[in-house]
């Protein structure tokens, strides 16, 4: 293992794959804080990314882990309509992670701020127990001038998703059974678990077209997240194709005897879009963003169905005893 020696060598490190300068930042990093300069009015999340909470180094590699530890935040601020604009990092690294694998973390990490023209702006560096990574990351508008939120969706309001529901949960469990070598048998799943997208381009789209009402990051899975998403008052009546759910979710599914519509439903680890729109307004939205795709109504009255039968488990919580890592 290549040791890093001092707090200034891991900024140098830092400073190997993230530019200093960016025309957002007038006071780059390296004083007590950064100056930004920034559009009105922004929207800013922040997540936790721990090691044996999140993830795993059995089966992640550095660059995974830098690439998701920021998609997790894009993702939030892709779903609020907007584009990102900067973000700020804080990282504990144990003893036993050198300088190999932080280069990798940064190698990975920058690769999707680049992509996404978002710059690091400062942050924190502490010597601790585990790997962990914070991100807060911030987003401004796109030409509508509008964020997309929470509880919008009105009876009758077309429910619909940009992205794959369940995969992911399929790739933490077969990398939890067998490791890294689950890659070759479920490349799609491993790969939406290890390195999800971050659907900015799609949630700038949505935020154009005005029959959209409101969006969220499916971050729990859509047991979990729909409820949150609902005006109350109000419900869903959720319809998934048996032919929806990718094909390896369908897989999965058949070889633990469960239904795949129900594992689609419960899922977890998605970073897909939730989005409701009017019911006139789904041809333009399907226009706008063509993954996207309809998974059911808005009801008036509580309560949620799937596939005509009530919603019987509530996907996944954080406080609840559950195994690594989501």
């Amino acid at each position: 293992m290549s040791r890093i020696a001092s707090e200034d060598a891991f900024l140098r490190l830092i400073d190997r794959h993230f530019p200093r300068r960016h025309p957002a930042v007038p006071l780059h990093r390296g004083d007590d804080a950064a100056v930004l300069d920034l559009p009105g009015r922004i929207c800013l999340t922040t997540d936790l990314f721990l090691e044996d909470a999140h993830f795993r180094r059995a089966y992640f590699t550095p660059e995974d882990i830098g690439y998701k530890a920021l998609a997790v935040n894009l993702s939030d601020v892709a779903a609020m309509g907007a584009r990102p604009l900067g973000f700020s990092l804080v990282i504990t690294s144990p003893a036993d992670a050198g300088q190999n694998f932080w280069d990798g973390v940064f190698r990975g990490m920058a690769a999707l701020a680049d992509s996404l023209d978002t710059p690091l702006v400062g942050g924190d560096l502490n010597r601790g127990p585990s790997v962990a990574l914070a991100v807060t990351a911030w987003g401004g508008p796109g030409p509508s001038g509008r964020f997309l939120t929470r509880g919008k969706g009105r009876p009758g309001d077309v429910l619909f998703v940009v992205g794959e529901l369940g995969l992911a949960a399929v790739g933490l469990a077969v990398l939890e059974a067998s490791g890294r070598t689950a890659v070759a048998a479920w490349p799609a799943a491993t790969a939406a678990h290890l390195r999800p997208a971050a659907r900015v381009e799609a949630g700038l789209a949505l935020a154009e077209v005005p029959g959209v009402r409101g969006a969220m990051d499916v971050s729990d899975g859509l047991a979990a997240d729909l409820p949150r998403f609902l005006a109350p008052q109000t419900g869903a009546d959720i319809r998934l194709a048996p032919a929806r759910p990718h094909a390896e979710v369908i897989a999965h599914a058949a070889t633990h005897g469960l239904d795949p519509a129900e594992a689609a439903f419960l899922g977890g680890e998605d970073y897909a879009l939730l989005g409701v729109a009017a019911p006139e307004a789904l041809p333009e939205v399907l226009r706008a963003v063509p993954e996207a795709y309809p998974v059911g109504t808005v009801t008036a009255g509580p309560g949620i169905t799937v596939n005509g039968r009530p919603a019987s488990r509530r996907g996944f919580d954080h406080f609840e005893s559950r195994p690594c890592c989501t």
